[in-house]
């Protein structure tokens, strides 16, 4: 554990290093902030309440869906992906840690630096800008945390199996601006999955996308019952169950077929 432990740290003081990119990241988050804000405003002139939820309440879900963007950055597809290509995959699979607890740990060092350079940035800018995002029952705080943790965790595995594809594609580029993609529009976090038609939130609701954004951000909003919510977070418990199985086979699988590139 002290070995992850010193990674993560590490990894805390190099991303604090490089402030052109926060700032960046700081500016685009909030320009995306803004823009979806006012849209939302804009489609409700006239309407109170739409699905049960109101102006307010949408807003609020921008600001915390860019907020929770910041958690849910992963390098771990890039990581492996130069690895493979530089050939250094084999000597650090022969390191005394977990190639992929390694990944993790700087990954999750990466995110507490980002919390304090970019999430509180964005929650003051939102709160000044747009309105003060108020989570609609403090004592579903716990469920939002738990719901988090997870959603983190279902993305990283994702990230994870994605970055496999670099053992047999060599370069994955592609596939991960592919996949950020596609996680930003199937999740809910522009545009929730409830205003959907029903035929496609009903295939949309049983992919493991929605409980990596919506649904925290339904649960901090206060939509729905929570009889609902807790059904809701037993499914993306098993989604995590389902996608760590994934994890772990295809860890097994992929790395026996190491194609080392460059010496």
């Amino acid at each position: 554990m002290k070995k992850y432990l010193y990674i993560l740290k590490t990894q805390i003081i190099k991303s604090m290093t490089y402030e052109f990119n926060v700032y960046g990241n700081i500016i685009m988050q909030t320009i995306i902030m803004i823009t979806s804000a006012y849209f939302w405003r804009a489609l409700y002139t006239g309407r109170s309440v739409v699905d049960g939820v109101d102006v307010g309440s949408m807003q609020t879900y921008i600001i915390i869906s860019s907020a929770l963007s910041v958690l849910l950055i992963t390098n771990v597809e890039r990581r492996i992906g130069s690895s493979v290509e530089k050939g250094s995959v084999a000597t650090d699979m022969m390191k005394p840690i977990s190639l992929f607890g390694m990944f993790l740990a700087e990954d999750i060092g990466n995110i507490i630096a980002l919390i304090f350079q970019n999430m509180i940035p964005i929650l003051i800018i939102g709160t000044l800008m747009i309105k003060p995002p108020l989570m609609a029952d403090v004592r579903d705080l716990p469920l939002f945390i738990i719901s988090v943790i997870e959603s983190f965790l279902i993305n990283w595995l994702i990230a994870a199996l994605f970055g496999m594809m670099a053992f047999t594609a060599i370069n994955n580029n592609a596939l991960i601006q592919v996949k950020k993609h596609l996680i930003r529009l199937l999740s809910g976090s522009i545009i929730p999955i409830w205003f959907f038609p029903d035929s496609i939130s009903g295939v949309l609701t049983a992919l493991p996308f929605v409980y990596i954004y919506q649904l925290p951000l339904s649960i901090y909003i206060g939509r729905g019952e929570r009889a609902d919510i807790l059904m809701q977070m037993g499914i993306q418990f098993i989604w995590l169950i389902v996608l760590s199985a994934l994890f772990f086979f295809a860890e097994s699988r992929i790395t026996r077929k190491v194609m080392v590139q460059g010496g």
